[in-house]
């Protein structure tokens, strides 16, 4: 399993050239681009074209030259082989055949995008790409939302505009993301904004409409969790006067406070004031 490089052939490996001349054949996922890769480097090892509609059938003729004792080479166009590319399912056929698989390691959009985002978090979520259409995508948002991890997203050029608009409607336009876009190329494009200015500014421009890009979005905020008196100036008037859940309501709707937290302080009053009421 070979990686290749995202965009600046100068990060093509010493060891990835070598594991592709030392081949019988390589597995690309398009002959032509990688056609061009091997040409600059030299390489005159055959290829076979291993994509998407054809990797089931392919990965079964390619473990049968493994066990025959050849040695295959996996490629994707760009980066990482498997890792929203080809290759995971030959890599899969070639551990059930028993078959030894060798990572060569190097560019990863993923790993580049979110070294330069400057997010610290302990964790991050790769989640490739989203949905194409909007209410699916929405949907698969929603769920990362409150999230405390950073989460990295792959987008196509003529998706991007209507991507960063979802992500600013869901996670909301203050948080912050960072678009990197064509890394490593001669247009690359790094820039870190909260969600709403990113996406305007996108929309602003065509030129950041072209090119592959990776979005990373921090972590949700952490939810403050309302204790002692935090909010009780607020509370302790609405819930005199009003229900628990619509003194609730209103109670967020004044401080901005997360409601699960408002919720579970005035729960703590209301219990507390009962417990101070005399007994008959």
């Amino acid at each position: 399993m070979v990686a290749t490089p995202i965009g600046n052939l100068n990060d093509m490996t010493p060891r990835a050239i070598a594991a592709l001349k030392g081949a019988d054949v390589i597995a690309a996922e398009d002959t032509r681009v990688t056609g061009q890769l091997l040409k600059h480097f030299n390489i005159s090892t055959p290829m076979v074209s291993l994509r998407e509609h054809n990797e089931h059938s392919m990965a079964e003729k390619l473990v049968a030259r493994m066990l025959a004792g050849e040695t295959i080479a996996q490629v994707s166009d760009a980066g990482t082989p498997a890792v929203s590319d080809p290759g995971a399912l030959l890599a899969a056929a070639a551990h059930a055949a028993g078959c030894k698989i060798i990572p060569v390691p190097g560019a990863s959009a993923l790993t580049t995008a979110l070294s330069a985002s400057g997010f610290v978090s302990p964790h991050a979520l790769f989640y490739g790409f989203l949905p194409p259409k909007n209410k699916q995508r929405c949907d698969a948002l929603a769920v990362l939302k409150e999230q405390s991890f950073i989460t990295v997203f792959y987008e196509a050029p003529h998706r991007i505009v209507d991507c960063l608009a979802d992500m600013a409607a869901v996670f909301g336009p203050e948080r912050e993301a960072v678009l990197c876009r064509e890394i490593t190329k001669t247009f690359e494009t790094i820039r870190r904004l909260p969600l709403g200015e990113l996406a305007a500014w996108v929309a602003s421009d065509s030129n950041q409409e072209r090119g592959e890009s990776v979005i990373v979005v921090n972590a949700a905020p952490k939810a403050e969790k309302a204790n002692g008196a935090d909010y009780d100036k607020i509370l302790l008037p609405l819930i005199a006067e009003l229900p628990l859940k619509q003194a609730v309501a209103l109670a967020v709707s004044i401080s901005g406070a997360p409601k699960n937290a408002l919720y579970e302080r005035a729960l703590e009053l209301k219990n507390s004031a009962k417990g101070k009421e005399p007994s008959a």
